[in-house]
């Protein structure tokens, strides 16, 4: 099945697509992927700004797929891990590469790569995927 994309709905969420831009309470620093409005713990006395993440961090946990949903067929196989960032914040992500060198603990950092297209004719989507470090 095909998918097309709302190209105004691509290019009003352009920062959020090429950059790794979360939220962070100045009250009690703490970082939020994806942003938040308000910080949990702080409620009302929190003060929340934009934070550009830096897009380093260590995998806590990873899966491989090799059955993968439709689309998705050619990337195969391929390691979707469970990433801490530097900044104590956590989120998923496609690492790339050998998926036979992808461990738990291992350091990966963000890389700019095609995500999918819609159709022969569609608008391609890029976005932030992971490698891994040394």
């Amino acid at each position: 099945m095909t998918h097309i994309s709302s190209v105004p709905l691509y290019w009003r969420l352009q920062k959020h697509k090429y950059n790794l831009i979360g939220t962070k309470c100045i009250t009690c620093d703490t970082v939020y992927f994806p942003p938040k409005t308000f910080c949990p713990g702080c409620r009302r006395r929190g003060k929340i700004e934009e934070a550009t993440l830096c897009g380093k961090g260590k995998i806590v946990s990873y899966t491989i797929i090799r059955v993968p949903p439709e689309g998705f067929e050619k990337f195969t196989p391929y390691a979707v891990a469970i990433i801490e960032l530097n900044e104590r914040t956590r989120i998923s992500g496609q690492i790339i590469g050998d998926v036979s060198k992808v461990e738990t603990g291992k350091n990966v950092e963000t890389v700019f790569r095609k995500i999918s297209e819609d159709g022969d004719d569609g608008l391609i989507h890029y976005g932030l995927k992971w490698k891994l470090t040394e």
